[in-house]
């Protein structure tokens, strides 16, 4: 007598078990816990300030993360291959330094010196990368000498002097439109464009594939027969164009370039893709993720100052969302062994 088996059907209830509904990938993908977050912390802010549900003021709230969000992309792309910048801020502010003084001193052409000021920060990006892959040495120790050296370079080569009277074109992207009744940043949207653009690369492209499989075991990926090398050093070096980029951005919020910018946009940046899921361990989280996280900073930010709450007590509280993040991280990654 033969066995014979019988097809799975799906009226079987095991079906649900062998395929996850949508309801439940939606309920334990790594953004939903950020998302939720950020929708209750504008409920509350919502109930505690009249000034906050305006457009006016969600207008300003991206404005005042589309630098540290620009870094943030960035700074995702580093730490899904399980490594760490933190050099990030101190290499902008030297961008923005060699963007201004070009332009207002060095009679460069605007465009030229965006060029130029862009490709130093990717130089920057592309050194991290050749010392972490080819030498190799800890990102962390690479990323924060390398914090120093640009932090020194942005003061000695500024002379200390914030440059004043830039061009036009220097600042077009803080100049405003209007939407409704209110006024939107062309950098915003130029920080939107980019959370897209490395969204559909990673999650859409061969190229996003081999970051998270270098992310999860750079041994593994190169036994699959990745570049593992040249695609480390080409993620840093992307990440470092990235920086030049808000380094244009950091110029036309503030008009002048300040050589004592970005001393802390390394830490609010590892902050905002933190929150929004991204593993410090690598191979897991989004650039999607990491924006809503930046608007989680941005958010609480925002809703505190309304408030009447003191600066300081705005970082305690970034603080203690960062650590409440990694422990999620950490108890997450315990039940998937």
């Amino acid at each position: 007598m033969t066995a014979t088996s019988t097809p799975a059907t799906t009226d079987s209830p095991y079906a649900s078990l062998a395929a996850p509904t949508t309801a439940r990938r939606l309920l334990t993908a790594p953004t939903t816990g950020p998302l939720v977050a950020l929708l209750l912390a504008c409920a509350f802010f919502s109930l505690s300030t009249e000034q906050f549900l305006t457009g006016g003021n969600f207008s300003l709230i991206v404005q005042q993360v589309m630098v540290v969000g620009t870094l943030a992309i960035g700074q995702t792309l580093i730490i899904l291959t399980a490594g760490i910048d933190l050099s990030c801020g101190a290499v902008m502010a030297f961008g923005s330094i060699v963007i201004a003084k070009m332009a207002a001193e060095g009679s460069l052409p605007p465009l030229v010196a965006i060029a130029l000021g862009i490709t130093v920060c990717g130089g920057f990006g592309l050194l991290n990368g050749l010392l972490v892959q080819k030498i190799p040495l800890p990102p962390f120790i690479v990323t924060l000498g390398m914090l120093n050296v640009a932090f020194a370079l942005t003061h000695i080569y500024s002379e200390e002097q914030t440059v004043t009277n830039l061009p036009g074109p220097l600042t077009a992207l803080g100049e405003t439109f209007p939407l409704g009744h209110t006024d939107i940043t062309y950098g915003s949207l130029v920080t939107i464009a980019l959370f897209l653009l490395l969204a559909y690369a990673l999650s859409s492209t061969g190229w996003g594939r081999h970051v998270y499989a270098l992310g999860n075991s750079q041994e593994a990926a190169r036994l699959n027969g990745i570049r593992t090398s040249r695609l480390t050093i080409g993620i840093y070096t992307v990440a470092g164009l990235l920086y030049g980029l808000a380094a244009l951005l950091l110029i036309s919020r503030t008009g002048v370039g300040d050589p004592q910018a970005g001393q802390t946009d390394n830490l609010d940046s590892i902050t905002a893709v933190v929150l929004g899921g991204t593993s410090l361990f690598g191979g897991r989280g989004s650039v999607l993720g990491t924006f809503i996280g930046v608007l989680i900073v941005g958010v609480f930010r925002n809703g505190l100052q309304l408030m009447g709450v003191a600066s300081i007590y705005q970082t305690l509280i970034t603080g203690v969302l960062v650590i409440l993040a990694v422990t999620v991280d950490q108890i997450s990654r315990k039940k998937t062994r």
